[in-house]
């Protein structure tokens, strides 16, 4: 399986005549970091901000800024936005967890562009009010929210989500239900969904080789019509149900559940390359005596950022 310049494995001419039922994401930055282990590393922990932008044909990096790391999303006109936590005074929050983030349009071609979308960051001085997007801290269904809403008025929103993950049509034959087990009791709900699989977990238990380990990863993992981009799309569509009682405990629902299907989609993301490294396995090497090792080593901490220049 190959990549096709998007980060994401390239499934085939089956996946390319069904594209249009999921968006395509804007493809990975190009620079040395971004296949060492730390820089993806911080891209997994971005990636419920990162992925939504992506989606929306935005290419994203991480950087560091004065105190904490950053997501850079580069627009149509040349301006960029800035994405991430208060900066002053520094946090000790993981990256990717802030307690508020603030969204800044900046350019490097004008010094005088800089304007600030978004900011639920807390209130540090005594006696002011609090802003009132605080009250969202680090979520970020309602920074893509800003976002989509600010660069739709400026016209820069070139994959707006209308057209992609809010109203997504699938023209493909869906399958049926799986049949109630025959022996549910009377009015007894069954739990038909998680069976299935139950049943496909069971078959990768009993799986003869990696290879065939391999082609039941591809079922969850495949990008267009894998099991998780199905969850994705089933709490997408959870969430727009919860918007329907307009009550704001249904709209704060639909956040939740929007993040969710953020999160899912980021696994797939994540482990895009499982089902290859799953095939290359060799069936024949002896299992390691895992009684006999010590424990395995933490992985090292994320080295310094280089010094940049101050936006």
């Amino acid at each position: 399986m190959t990549t096709d310049g998007t980060g994401s494995p390239d499934a085939g001419p089956d996946a390319r005549r069904t594209s249009a039922r999921a968006p395509s994401l804007a493809p990975l930055p190009e620079h040395g970091n971004t296949y060492t282990a730390w820089w993806q590393e911080l891209w997994r922990c971005h990636a419920h901000i990162i992925t939504p932008l992506r989606q929306r044909g935005l290419g994203c990096d991480i950087e560091f800024g004065l105190s904490a790391y950053i997501v850079r999303a580069s627009l149509p006109d040349d301006s960029y936005l800035i994405i991430g936590p208060p900066q002053e005074p520094p946090s000790e929050r993981l990256p990717g967890d802030p307690e508020g983030w603030i969204v800044t349009r900046q350019s490097d071609d004008d010094y005088e562009l800089f304007e600030v979308l978004y900011d639920s960051s807390p209130s540090t001085a005594p006696g002011d009010p609090e802003r009132a997007e605080a009250r969202h801290g680090g979520s970020a269904a309602q920074v893509i929210e800003a976002i989509d809403q600010r660069l739709a008025q400026l016209g820069l929103l070139t994959a707006p989500p209308s057209s992609t993950e809010r109203t997504r049509i699938c023209v493909a034959p869906q399958p049926k239900a799986p049949a109630p087990r025959a022996d549910a009791a009377d009015g007894a709900v069954g739990y038909v969904y998680g069976d299935a699989i139950l049943a496909l977990t069971d078959r990768l238990n009993g799986a003869a080789s990696h290879a065939e380990a391999a082609v039941l990863l591809h079922q969850i993992l495949d990008p267009i019509n894998g099991l998780l981009e199905r969850l994705g799309e089933f709490f997408e569509a959870a969430g727009e149900k919860a918007k329907e009682a307009e009550q704001d405990d249904g709209f704060d629902l639909s956040y939740d559940l929007a993040d969710a299907a953020s999160e899912i989609r980021n696994l797939g993301e994540v482990l895009h390359v499982a089902e290859d490294r799953m095939r290359v396995l060799t069936d024949q090497l002896p299992r390691p005596d895992l009684g006999s090792s010590g424990p395995a080593p933490l992985p090292p901490a994320l080295p310094p950022a280089p010094p940049q220049r101050a936006r």
